[in-house]
């Protein structure tokens, strides 16, 4: 299945009447199950294309469909209805509640949905956090972890609304390379389960992880080839 197509994707920014144009010409698609990497430089447009495809941008033109929807002139709240619904997000920053519990924080993006029952909402949340090994973490405060252990509580929250994909936007940007071997090998493990996994990264090795990678440099797709997807476990970099 199909879960997204963008064709002749464009998006420019306006300012101070100076165009920037920041993605140019973008046409490829997405099936479930698939583990893609987006990677190029600094400035390359990885970002804002992550944002488009997740509903947090818009395209200035060219089409984008998402489970065979043409999303392009969805309203706000359309996107923000599918974004909280179908897409989970980790972040370099992590964004973790500080002085709040690894429970409470993973727990959080279930207030707002209908998707989980209130009386289930709780197992959902522990179920995520023993999918990252954190079972025995659950009570302690984001603030009290290390930050490869704050990133795998990013991924249980991630996935505790069970998305239809996962970003990943530079997860192991923040960490030491045991850590962000640890974290990568989490989202290799859920990639093997059949979850689609999207990773925006400027590190080949880390690309590497993936089954695909996308390659953009100023703002077009220099290349889409497929990976030799290599495991490496317990090696660093």
């Amino acid at each position: 299945m199909t879960l997204i197509e963008v064709k002749k994707l464009f998006k420019e920014y306006h300012t101070d009447g100076v165009v920037t144009k920041v993605l140019r010409d973008l046409t490829f698609e997405i099936g479930e199950g698939e583990f893609v990497a987006i990677i190029g430089p600094s400035g390359s447009g990885k970002s804002t294309l992550m944002h488009i495809l997740s509903f947090l941008d818009r395209a200035t033109s060219g089409a984008y469909r998402f489970k065979g929807q043409n999303v392009t002139m969805f309203s706000d709240d359309k996107l923000a209805h599918l974004r909280n619904s179908e897409i989970g997000f980790v972040f370099q920053q992590f964004n973790l509640l500080p002085r709040t519990s690894v429970f409470d924080n993973v727990k959080l993006p279930l207030t707002y949905t209908k998707k989980v029952k209130e009386s289930t909402k709780a197992e959902h949340a522990r179920k995520a956090i023993k999918s990252v090994g954190l079972d025995h973490r659950i009570d302690n405060l984001s603030n009290q972890l290390s930050g490869g252990e704050k990133q795998r509580v990013a991924i249980a929250r991630a996935l505790v609304n069970n998305p239809s994909i996962v970003f990943a936007d530079e997860p192991t940007g923040n960490l030491d390379s045991k850590s962000g071997a640890q974290v990568m090998e989490i989202l290799d493990d859920l990639s093997d389960q059949g979850k689609t996994i999207i990773l925006v990264t400027h590190e080949q090795y880390t690309a590497e992880y993936a089954e695909r990678i996308i390659k953009l440099k100023d703002g077009e797709m220099v290349s889409d080839s497929k990976t030799h997807k290599r495991r490496r476990k317990g090696l660093q970099k």
